[in-house]
């Protein structure tokens, strides 16, 4: 059978809930890989030091049998110099959500006004503190992304030594415009490597495929294909798998998430292969996003194989992206 071997992987955009969720869901993630940059909309949002905290603690208490970094996020806010001082040492980056834009996004922020958000913005610049991104207007869904290129635009000239994340991008405006200034960056998830609209509406409507950015068009996932397969050095891998209780999915309103944890790294040996790129892989899944974030993750050694997997119907009552499929890949060991 046919291996590969990833060393230290890790998902730099997760979604773990809270509660019940969060303890059933977190071993999936911490199982294989070495650690994952936490989401912060939770209900109410993280946005203190002492939501960081405990946030963080009942992560790592739901995943007790595995070693897995939760690299912690803040809700974006303006945030005054001394609070984002005092935070610093305890979070990964601060992720901005446009208010209203996504799930448990409703104290997102409502206007780009650059003046406004310069103290925060400058500070964080100093502290060398990320900023992530959902880049999404309240337009036409499919042009939402692309409308929002020139916010980026925006953000990347007037704050040129702040990192930014463009979070989940789908788009080829998305892809061209990494390289229009230094400081932006990407996460690219699996499953839109994989599907595009067509695979969520184009026939029966599957709602465990919906997700907000949507799917876009194939043009769209060759672009994000071309510089995850190349290990694009300002590329990395964000799963961005948001559980949803089936009833939730299944439902009018249905909510917006694909769940990919349990089996993300599969999906992935599977499209590099198929592209013959599988040595590229371990950039795009773990060596990238240390240098772009600048962290150093635990040894954590993942062998997969090649071989047909079934994927289970539901874990703990959500359902993953393939559910009840057979994929080409499984995971073989962890150490």
């Amino acid at each position: 059978m046919k291996t590969h071997t990833l060393l230290m992987p890790l998902d730099m955009h997760l979604h773990l809930r809270d509660g019940v969720m969060l303890e059933n869901i977190a071993p999936l993630s911490a199982y294989s890989f070495s650690g994952a940059l936490v989401m912060p909309n939770l209900v109410p949002p993280v946005t203190s030091l002492e939501d960081i905290k405990a946030y963080k603690e009942r992560i790592v208490a739901a995943v007790p049998n595995d070693y897995f970094e939760p690299y912690m996020t803040l809700f974006y806010k303006n945030y005054d110099k001394a609070f984002l001082e005092s935070v610093a040492g305890h979070i990964t980056a601060i992720k901005l959500y446009p208010a209203g834009i996504t799930t448990n996004s409703e104290g997102g922020v409502s206007s780009f006004n650059v003046e406004e958000m310069r103290p925060t913005l400058e500070m964080m610049s100093l502290l060398g503190i990320p900023l992530c991104v959902h880049g999404e207007t309240d337009g036409f869904v499919m042009d939402r992304e692309a409308e929002f290129m020139s916010i980026y635009e925006l953000l990347a000239k007037n704050f040129p030594k702040l990192k930014i994340i463009m979070e989940h991008i789908t788009t080829k405006a998305a892809v061209d415009m990494l390289d229009k200034y230094e400081n932006l960056y990407a996460t690219v998830t699996v499953h839109h490597l994989i599907i595009t609209l067509d695979d969520v509406a184009g026939g029966m409507l599957k709602p465990h495929l919906f997700c907000k950015p949507i799917a876009k068009r194939p043009e769209d996932r060759e672009a994000l294909l071309k510089v995850a397969l190349e290990a694009h050095p300002k590329v990395m891998f964000g799963s961005d798998s948001a559980p949803h209780p089936q009833h939730k999915k299944e439902s009018c309103g249905c909510a917006a998430g694909v769940f990919t944890a349990p089996i993300a790294l599969q999906l992935l040996c599977d499209v590099f292969d198929k592209h013959d790129k599988l040595e590229n892989l371990q950039a795009f899944v773990s060596d990238n996003a240390q240098n772009i974030y600048g962290i150093c993750a635990e040894f954590k050694e993942v062998v997969l194989e090649k071989r047909p997997f079934v994927v289970p119907e539901s874990y703990s009552g959500v359902v993953p992206m393939y559910a009840g499929e057979t994929i080409n890949w499984a995971i073989e060991s962890v150490e």
